[in-house]
């Protein structure tokens, strides 16, 4: 996630060879959306945010360049790295603290990974591809049960819709799903001349905690309201919501005299369950 040099401000471990690569020897490649991070301030930063400690089971997606990777296997003991890129892969494999996965993350089974590495609970970490940064998030949301936390370099764009409250022009289908089972909190911003080459967007780490007790609802179903609802987000929900209910046959009442965006994720869970179940959703108006 960044070429060499990080290693100077966050600290050493005589465990950990240097494994940062040289950014001459690499050209970032577009069609994985490379852009690696160069600020050496802002990775102590993103380090420090996510505060690795020794024998945790801590999982990168996308290492790239490892100014990144560097800091976090000298914290950690051992790191497993999840990279596309083949000659990347390649280089990483040569760290004996690395356990390289070469596969497009989107194919990785989490639940398994965590299972393999003997922890049920895994950090993930990463500095997420802008062009598929939200089906990433949502891959991960199937695996959340083995996930301790989360700490992503996204889209400024994307953080804001992952937090965002209800009545604001942000807040949407993503950030339903995810803050029904994730605290979410936008920990760092970082502008583009952080990286090399540059992005022509601002972004941001979020951190993403799972919920203890998130609403018993089914993942697929609530998805699928959560569409209808802000597939014409201009529109009372009557006309989209409404009709969707009514072919579900939902015998309880809702206020469909809103917008989606002004329905709280309470109000979408409850919803959902009572959809499923066939009970009204308490409160419902």
């Amino acid at each position: 996630m960044g070429p060499g040099g990080a290693r100077a401000r966050l600290g050493r471990d005589a465990r950990a060879a240097d494994l940062t690569l040289d950014r001459a020897h690499h050209r970032p490649r577009k069609r994985f959306g490379q852009h690696f991070l160069a600020d050496l301030a802002v990775i102590d930063a993103i380090v420090r945010a996510i505060a690795p400690r020794p024998g945790q089971a801590m999982v990168e997606i996308g290492p790239g360049l490892a100014a990144l990777t560097q800091p976090l296997v000298e914290r950690t003991g051992r790191l497993t790295v999840i990279e596309l890129d083949r000659d990347l892969a390649a280089r990483l494999r040569q760290h004996p603290l690395l356990d390289v996965v070469e596969s497009d993350v989107l194919k990785v089974d989490f639940t398994a990974l965590a299972a393999r590495l003997g922890n049920p609970r895994l950090r993930i970490v990463g500095n997420l591809p802008y062009n598929i940064s939200t089906p990433i998030l949502f891959h991960l949301l199937a695996h959340v049960d083995s996930v301790e936390d989360q700490h992503f370099m996204l889209q400024k764009e994307v953080v804001d819709r992952m937090v965002a409250e209800p009545c604001t022009a942000d807040y949407g289908r993503l950030s339903v799903m995810l803050q029904w089972r994730y605290e979410m909190e936008d920990v760092l911003p970082v502008p583009p001349t952080a990286f090399d080459p540059p992005p022509k967007v601002d972004s941001a780490v979020v951190r993403m905690v799972p919920r203890p007790s998130p609403a018993p609802v089914d993942a697929a179903g609530l998805s699928e309201l959560v569409q209808v609802a802000f597939s014409q987000r201009r529109k009372l929900l009557r006309h989209t919501l409404g009709k969707w209910l009514e072919r579900k046959a939902f015998g309880g009442t809702f206020d469909l005299q809103r917008r989606a965006e002004e329905v709280p994720v309470a109000e979408y869970l409850a919803l959902a369950g009572s959809v499923a179940s066939g009970v009204p959703a308490d409160g419902a108006a």
